[in-house]
Formats: C-alpha cells, sequence, structure tokens
C-alpha cells in the first residue's frame, strides 16, 4: 500500500475552501483511494490521485492510495483493509467496485464511501461521476472536421452504459458536422492494457481510421497516433506530452473539488449519502487546450458547443436520434433522460458493428 500525504460549482469549492480547518478535524478524517490502474497510467488512476493530492493539500488531511485493485475479490479485500485501518472516507474508483463497496460499507456503518460511476447507494454509501459524454461531444466536432478518410476509430474497454454514451455522443456530434463519416469500435475488456490498446489502435489505423478515440487508460493508443501519423483524442488527463503532433485535445476528469468537498462534509458532520453527476458547468469535466493545427473556425465552433452545454442550450442527446437501423429513438424537441442515460444500451447512427451482449 502507498501512503502519501501529499455536480460542483466554483461557488461550492469556495465554500469548502473557506473553512477553516483545526488540527483536530483534520486529524478526524483519513481519506482512503482504490484505483483500478496504476497511478502512472497517465489516464483514469492518474486523476484520481491527481484529485486525491489536491484534497490532501487543500484540507490537511492525511490520504493513502491504491493501486491496481482488480475488481471482485481483490477490491473487497483491500476496501475491507482500509476500514479496519482507521479510514473512515473510502472512495472507490471503478464501476466494477460497485458491490464489493455495499458490502463492506453493510458491515462499517460508520464509514463514509464514495463510489465512482455506480449507481447504487445506502445510508453510509454515496455515488458520483462526471458526464464525460459531454467532451467526447466536443471531440465528435474536433474530428468531424479534421478527418479526411470518414473513418473514426473508437478504442473501447467494457461495453457498459458509461462507455457506449461516450460512443453514441461522439458519433452524434461527429454526424452533425460530417454526414458521412463512421465509427469503428474495438473492445479491448480491459481498463487498462497498452499492449491491447497499441494493437486496437493499429488495427484501427490499418483499416482507413485517421482520428482515434479511447475510453482506456493509457496513452498507448494516442502514442500510436502520433507515430502513424493521425489524430486522436486523450482520456482523462491531457496526454499531450506522449503524443504533441497527435493529439487535437483531451476529455479531463478533474475530481479535486469534488473530493475536497466531500471530506470536508466528513469533518463538519453534514456529509450525506446522495448521487452527483457534473459536467462542463460544474467542472468536473474539462477540454484540455485545443492543437494548434487546428484551424481557427473549427476551434470556434467547438467552443460554441462547449458553451452552448454549459448554458443548457444544447444537450448532446437532443433529438432527433436515430439507433443504428435508421429508427428514431429521440425525437425532434426532446432530450433523453438522465435515467436513459444511465442504462444506455445501443449504438446510434454511424456506428458500426455489434454492440457486445
Amino acid at each position: 500500500m502507498q501512503q502519501h500525504f501529499k455536480h460542483l460549482g466554483s461557488g461550492l469549492l469556495a465554500a469548502a475552501l473557506a473553512f477553516t480547518v483545526t488540527t483536530t478535524n483534520a486529524a478526524e478524517v483519513k481519506a482512503g483511494f482504490i484505483l483500478v490502474g496504476p497511478v502512472g497510467d497517465h489516464g483514469w488512476s492518474y486523476q484520481h490521485n491527481q484529485g486525491r493530492l489536491a484534497l490532501a493539500k487543500n484540507l490537511g488531511i492525511k490520504t493513502t492510495v491504491v493501486e491496481s485493485v482488480k475488481e471482485g475479490a481483490d477490491a473487497e479485500r483491500v476496501i475491507r483493509k482500509l476500514a479496519t485501518s482507521g479510514y473512515n472516507l473510502i472512495f472507490t474508483t471503478s464501476f466494477g467496485y460497485m458491490n464489493s463497496t455495499l458490502k463492506v460499507a453493510k458491515q462499517f456503518p460508520n464509514v463514509k464511501f464514495e463510489h465512482a460511476t455506480g449507481y447504487k447507494r445506502s445510508k453510509n454509501v454515496s455515488t458520483y461521476g462526471a458526464r464525460f459524454y459531454e467532451g467526447r461531444y466536443i471531440a465528435g466536432i474536433l474530428a468531424g472536421r479534421m478527418t479526411k478518410s470518414n473513418i473514426i476509430g473508437y478504442i473501447g474497454s467494457f461495453p457498459i452504459p458509461e462507455v457506449v454514451r461516450g460512443i453514441d455522443s461522439f458519433t452524434i456530434a461527429l454526424r452533425k458536422v460530417n454526414p458521412k463519416a463512421t465509427v469503428k469500435v474495438i473492445w479491448v475488456n480491459s481498463w487498462y492494457d497498452p499492449g491491447k490498446e497499441s494493437d486496437a489502435a493499429k488495427t484501427l489505423i490499418d483499416q482507413g481510421a485517421d482520428v482515434l478515440l479511447q475510453h482506456t487508460d493509457s496513452a498507448a493508443p494516442l502514442q500510436t497516433a502520433e507515430s502513424r501519423g493521425v489524430w486522436g483524442v486523450g482520456q482523462a488527463s491531457d496526454m499531450s506530452k506522449f503524443a504533441p503532433k497527435a493529439q487535437l485535445t483531451a476529455i479531463v476528469d478533474n475530481w479535486g473539488d469534488y473530493y475536497t468537498q466531500e471530506a470536508k462534509a466528513v469533518m463538519d458532520g453534514t456529509w450525506k449519502s446522495h448521487d452527483t453527476w457534473g459536467g462542463l458547468k460544474a467542472g468536473m469535466v474539462k477540454l484540455a487546450p485545443y492543437n494548434k493545427a487546428i484551424p481557427a473556425k473549427v476551434v470556434a465552433e467547438a467552443e460554441a458547443a462547449r458553451k452552448a452545454i454549459i448554458s443548457g442550450e444544447l444537450h448532446p442527446f437532443q433529438g432527433p436520434i436515430k439507433d443504428q437501423s435508421g429508427k428514431v429513438v429521440v425525437a425532434a424537441g426532446e432530450t433523453l433522460s438522465d435515467q436513459k442515460l444511465l442504462g444506455l444500451n445501443f449504438y446510434v447512427q454511424g456506428v458500426q458493428g455489434s454492440l457486445p451482449k
């Protein structure tokens, strides 16, 4: 175990940071983090660790992180170990940790648990996630304008609603600006496997893709894009240092504000079980700087969409939307509800292949 001391808006964070932390309060809270990948993945787990570091800096509390914990029995063991070691605020940061988190939470009613991207809660278990699909909508605009082959490659981890939402949101925006473009998906059945991710990227490029998207956590796809002279979009954090020429932008997950707020709530006794699902407006999703090679008019188009999502003028899943068969699944003037988004299990028109069951 490594140990380090190291639906939010700016107003909530300011309130959290304005809170005067006493030594007693800070000492009472110990926050543990469980990551599905290594801290050095430079993607999902890396960014959660950055949030942990921000929390420790903001509130001065003790934190610990356990990396590369497999979903299932290993996760349950590690969660229980933290709970029995005095950690009274535990963040479990992968969808597959859901049942393990709930099971351990029942045994430790005085410990507060926060589960990322899950949907099951209890009195001492909250859930939280970010509307990554909003960032992927912006990426769809960029890809639609920058592609020359009209073939986009998408590397998926697991076919869960979170990942399918991203594929669909991206494809909706892609096809709005470039109706000829299509998306090819390869599933690697892993959150973090640089070898598989790289192989998938090479296969997609060999099939004609000149822009790569990923919902996997290593920089391998972007590095492959860089070496093969195609575009790519970073996942979870700014990966431009791995692909300074290839990265168009990156969908950046910002967890530090949320982690600070939740720890502060434990410290002052106001923590309650809840669900949080914030996006661009809340600052939980951000975009890395746009590649300087992108034409100014394309950047302006992307920025207009980003601002429209923040203002509420635009929703990535506004109708009309058709599924692969051409059937209208969201009528004009309607917007897919959060409930349906959370269970999304179909490809929209423009995605090739069938969705694994």
